[in-house]
């Protein structure tokens, strides 16, 4: 396509040819010259122009809405945009905004932003509606913009426009903060974002070491922000599209933010009624955009408060019950939008994930029913080429929803498990999308086999007879995968590899081990780490020629630099990797024959003295396995002082310290000459402390110093073996051996 001429009608009548129309935008987006052009008219429209009718605003305003139509859908599209540099050419155009100008320009440029800002941040995810696919140079592209778009000047450009007369630009920047946000970093950026004159009235009205919310009892920050507190003010006018974007935006600073998401649910100064209860209140609306919309906050608002930080709030269950009656009516309804549908499902997924209790509530509440039937009912079970070829995005997108939401819910009770499987027999239908050609659906399909099994009974039966173990295996090993389809099927590899998996052998026969260790070289620390995960569930309770194949294709050395990874998840799965290695006597003996005494004691040591209590948890473990075994195996602890202080720093540890007892427990019971070196080291006070239940007196820190301690009254077999090592060495003869 090319354009010449850059006039009103012109514009007007490509605005109207772009929309729907990919062909045409793809042809637009190959004439770079018109697109720097179309950009170039933000900032400075054409002078002379045919159309006699137009005006430079007029220009300006269509061209925003043509950028606007074109920024969405069209991969070439949008790169073409930010290659011509549009995010700043909107940003600077706002920022040179008259107070005289006119309404109809400072809303089309507000909206401009909003819809590229949203293109922008849906390539650079996470994706907020579904997976989908872009290439990387346009990644690479949007991440260097989206970064630019929340860096401190460019928020001083577009955040103030929220408090501006015009409830269109208003409604423009909640949209983009609802759709642009999706970082902890930009979402703090917004939350901590104060207008100059607030600014510089707080630094004048404080001294230099004094917090502004101490001082100015009004501060923003005591209601969650400048931005959060505008917000809130919009959930009360009376105007629907305000609402709805108020919310969309709360939503997404709410999300993960304990502090923000807290000061929603507590009452305000001078205000009627607290924001959660205005949310709640609105997700009574007639419309169904706004009651998502104060779902999807609503749940945020639960998940963050619950979070288990200090001073969070316990689960708010009533409203939890809220938002579940909104997704069971949205689900069940035959009148709801595919798109309604879709939303429901996610904020639902928000809902439960990775929460135990919310996921029984909306089981037992008929939701996990309704998903299972919805997603039933738009998958047919026979595969055919018009089924992948005809569908709809929407059809699409709505099975992903549906099966990631399952997928949630089932990840943690095994009679929910028995449901989806037996009662519902959803492995079918989890079997036909596998394979499905759209990566949303494949990856959603790998969550729900992950989530199915966690299982026994259903990897022994459903699983294995109906082949999908192997088919979720060859997606797996499949070379040029979508990383995150590799990723899901990794997790759930993790599952079928465990000593309960009658697939675990033929799975090592095909080839798993070698993909797992091209994989473990990924830049994706989650890759790296359900690699490792899947590793130490393939040595568990294994044989000894199964733990030299694992080595053999892992390495000693590489095993050895996991160990001292920077990574503390990395850390943990390899000490747990080493635990695993060692469970039986053959196991110590091929640990101790493969490492020298120095290296694994260095490993030992970095591993007792971490920050992380999961991975001091498995080094504990690791050398309760040692202390099994040998007499020069267990001198080996005593051989290094190091490796005895640290077990005594971490003796009380809530997590660490049930298996350093049970190791020194085995130390005594084979030589109690042990006794002297125990002493030495401060384990026997430490123990007789434990045991009279005065713990805090003299106890130290462990090294990492933020580990839970111990409650005495709440481990009480902890505290009888401590008593029965101070039995042994109390009650031994120093010459006695045994």
């Amino acid at each position: 396509m090319t354009v010449r001429t850059i006039t009103v009608s012109t514009l007007k009548r490509l605005k109207n040819s772009v929309i729907g129309n990919p062909a045409t935008k793809l042809s637009l987006a190959q004439d770079t010259a018109f697109i720097h052009s179309l950009v170039s008219c933000l900032k400075h429209p054409p002078t002379s122009y045919t159309d006699t009718q137009g005006s430079h605003d007029d220009i300006r305003i269509e061209a925003a809405h043509v950028i606007a139509s074109i920024s969405y859908g069209s991969e070439a599209a949008l790169i073409s945009l930010l290659r011509a540099n549009a995010l700043h050419a909107f940003l600077l155009a706002l920022s040179n905004l008259k107070p005289d100008d006119a309404v109809q320009l400072k809303s089309a440029l507000a909206r401009g932003l909003r819809v590229l800002s949203t293109a922008i941040a849906e390539v650079v995810g996470p994706s907020q509606l579904g997976l989908r696919t872009w290439s990387p140079d346009l990644r690479s592209d949007a991440k260097v913009a989206l970064s630019y778009l929340f860096q401190f000047d460019c928020l001083n450009i577009f955040l103030p426009l929220l408090a501006d007369p015009s409830s269109q630009t208003n409604i423009s920047i909640a949209q983009l903060i609802a759709s642009a946000v999706r970082s902890e970093t930009h979402r703090d950026a917004v939350i901590e974002w104060v207008p100059p004159a607030e600014r510089s009235r707080d630094i004048k009205g404080r001294r230099g070491w004094e917090k502004t919310e101490l001082v100015n009892s009004s501060s923003p920050a005591r209601q969650g922000g400048w931005v959060v507190r505008l917000l809130v003010n919009f959930l009360q006018k009376k105007d629907i599209k305000l609402q709805e974007a108020a919310l969309g935006a709360i939503s997404s600073l709410a999300m993960e933010n304990t502090i923000v998401a807290t000061t929603l649910a507590r009452p305000w100064p001078d205000a009627v009624d607290t924001p959660l209860n205005i949310m709640l209140n609105l997700m009574k609306s007639r419309t169904t955009d706004v009651q998502l919309a104060a779902s999807l906050c609503v749940a945020h608002i639960i998940r963050a408060t619950a979070s288990h930080h200090p001073g969070s709030l316990p689960v708010d269950r009533s409203a939890a019950l809220n938002v579940i009656h909104v997704v069971n009516r949205v689900l069940s309804s035959s009148s709801e939008t595919s798109q309604n549908k879709i939303k429901t499902c996610y904020t639902l997924y928000h809902l439960v994930k990775d929460d135990k209790e919310l996921c029984q509530e909306v089981y037992e509440r008929g939701t996990l029913e309704k998903a299972i039937l919805l997603c039933k009912d738009i998958t047919p079970l026979k595969k055919t080429s018009e089924w992948e070829e005809d569908e709809p995005e929407s059809t699409l997108a709505l099975r992903e929803a549906t099966l990631t939401v399952i997928a949630a819910i089932s990840l943690f009770d095994d009679n929910i498990r028995r449901k989806v499987a037996d009662h519902f027999q959803l492995i079918p239908t989890i079997q036909i999308a596998l394979s499905h050609k759209h990566i949303g659906v494949r990856c959603a399909a790998c969550m729900c086999l992950r989530a199915l099994s966690r299982a026994v009974f259903i990897i022994r039966t459903n699983i294995m007879d109906t082949g999908i173990g192997m088919e979720l295996f060859a997606i797996f090993k499949k070379e040029g995968e979508d990383p995150r389809v590799t990723f899901a099927a990794l997790n759930a590899i993790c599952n079928l590899v465990n000593d309960f998996s009658s697939l675990r052998p033929r799975l090592l026969d095909e080839g798993l081990l070698p993909r797992l260790m091209q994989l473990l070289s990924s830049d994706d620390l989650s890759m790296r780490v359900s690699v490792l995960w899947a590793i130490r569930n393939t040595l568990r309770t294994s044989v000894q020629k199964s733990r030299e194949t694992v080595m053999n294709n892992l390495g000693w050395p590489q095993l050895v630099a996991l160990c001292n990874d920077l990574s503390p998840e990395i850390q943990e799965q390899a000490m747990s990797i080493l635990r695993n290695l060692t469970e039986n006597e053959e196991g110590i003996d091929y640990v101790f024959d493969s490492l020298d005494t120095e290296t694994l004691a260095n490993c030992i040591i970095i591993g007792l003295e971490s920050s992380n209590e999961d991975v001091v948890y498995h080094t504990a473990c690791f050398l309760a396995n040692i202390a099994n075994g040998s007499r020069e195996q267990q001198d080996f602890i005593f051989a290094h002082p190091h490796i005895v202080r640290a077990m005594r720093d971490c003796l009380t540890d809530a997590k660490s310290g049930s298996p350093l007892i049970s190791c020194i427990h085995s130390l005594v019971q084979s030589n109690t000459r042990r006794k002297d070196e125990l002493m030495e080291a401060g384990i026997i006070s430490t123990l007789r402390h434990m045991c009279d239940g005065t713990t805090s007196v003299s106890m130290s820190m462990s090294p990492g110093g933020r580990h839970h301690r111990m409650h005495m009254e709440d481990d009480k077999d902890t505290v009888r073996v401590a008593r029965l090592i101070l039995d042994i060495v109390e009650h031994s003869n120093i010459g006695e051996l045994f």
